[in-house]
């Protein structure tokens, strides 16, 4: 008798513990669900929430071999392209006729022919947004379907070693220069936020930050939660506000012209400018992602491009810019030049990574309000215009 109400007694203290841990269980299950709701309105009790950019590349699509875009191979670089056009075959050249003239066509490149062939993306399938709201012929499809994706950058750029991730360098090291250089430091801020999974009209307002990046132990990542102070004297310039909405998490805005520091080796103080831009964004408590459209005039992509990267660096990445030039120009799909007709823009996109943080405005913060909504700032529409 004893033995079986000792067993009894076993069995009911098992059942028991079961479901004290299956309550337990719950009550930490909605003790985090309380937190994380605590977290979110911590974040948004003023309804702002801000972000730091991390990570940014051109967006390309690539297949595992590349077979599928690229079929005919990759693009030679300017070390490769050198040795055809100047062989080791006995003719004696002068400096002049070689390395000064090649270096020439750099900074002032041409639309003639060249003696070897450039590879353009050769895929229907693209990262990108829909910038014009139509599917033309020459437009791509995006990975999930959508229809009509402009994104004739990647046309360029998807076929060129050094933009292809993740080894290629330029891939590699434009983060590399993004995370460590203080002048690329740009930030988005949301404000008039009620909600960070349904809000039908909220307002963005890009920044320039003033302080270094808050990583992780690894040094590969980056933690959110820190904090980022508003350059307003010298990141007046990257002041530009977009009008948006979030649904089911995804942040869209409409398009404003933006300008984005983008320094590289040695700290080179490049800017990138881009018309007609608009995000589209998943957001979450701890940072956002997605992507940036807009299109790009080819004489500012090239002008940033040779002044960021040397004919060295960019042997590393077999990036010519004689023949991207080239590239662009035929492939440029917007803003027509209203004497000869022609394209000088090209339609483009960027795959971003934020981190949440918060950002410090300076006293007064009417002044950034001022900066932020005058339309008509002299620099910034001459550089776009």
């Amino acid at each position: 008798m004893l033995r079986e109400a000792l067993m009894k007694a076993s069995r009911l203290l098992v059942v028991l513990r079961k479901y004290i841990a299956a309550i337990g269980l719950a009550a930490l299950s909605l003790g985090n669900a309380f937190a994380e709701d605590d977290n979110v309105s911590l974040l948004l009790r003023d309804g702002r929430i801000g972000y730091v950019l991390t990570n940014k590349y051109w967006a390309v699509y690539q297949t595992p071999d590349g077979t599928v875009e690229c079929p005919k191979g990759f693009n030679l670089g300017p070390r490769e392209q050198f040795a055809l056009l100047f062989p080791d075959d006995g003719t004696k050249r002068t400096l002049l006729e070689t390395q000064l003239a090649r270096e020439s066509e750099i900074y002032h490149p041409s639309t003639l022919e060249e003696p070897y062939p450039f590879y353009e993306v050769a895929g229907k399938i693209a990262l990108g947004l829909n910038l014009d709201g139509k599917n033309d012929s020459n437009d791509f499809s995006s990975p999930d379907g959508e229809q009509g994706v402009d994104n004739q950058l990647y046309r360029v750029l998807g076929c060129v070693l050094g933009y292809r991730g993740p080894d290629g360098a330029f891939y590699h090291f434009s983060n590399v220069w993004l995370q460590r250089y203080g002048v690329n430091r740009l930030m988005i801020e949301i404000t008039d936020v009620e909600s960070l999974v349904n809000d039908a009209d909220v307002t963005v307002t890009t920044y320039r930050g003033l302080d270094s990046l808050l990583s992780d132990a690894s040094g590969k990542g980056f933690i959110d939660g820190g904090t980022q102070r508003v350059d307003a004297r010298w990141g007046k310039r990257f002041i530009h506000r977009f009008k948006g909405k979030i649904a089911d998490g995804v942040l869209t805005t409409d398009t404003a012209d933006l300008g984005i520091p983008w320094s590289e080796p040695f700290n080179t103080h490049t800017i990138q400018w881009i018309k007609d831009v608009r995000f589209k964004l998943r957001l979450t408590p701890k940072g956002a992602e997605g992507l940036m459209g807009g299109y790009i005039n080819v004489e500012d992509w090239n002008r940033r491009l040779v002044r960021s990267l040397s004919t060295h660096h960019s042997s590393y990445g077999q990036g010519s810019a004689p023949s991207l030039y080239r590239a662009l120009r035929r492939v440029a799909d917007a803003y027509p030049d209203p004497e000869t007709g022609e394209n000088t823009a090209v339609s483009a996109a960027a795959e971003l990574r934020f981190t949440q943080v918060y950002i410090l405005h300076p006293e007064p913060e009417d002044m950034i309000q001022k900066v932020a909504s005058e339309a008509d700032d002299i620099e910034i529409k001459a550089r776009l215009r």
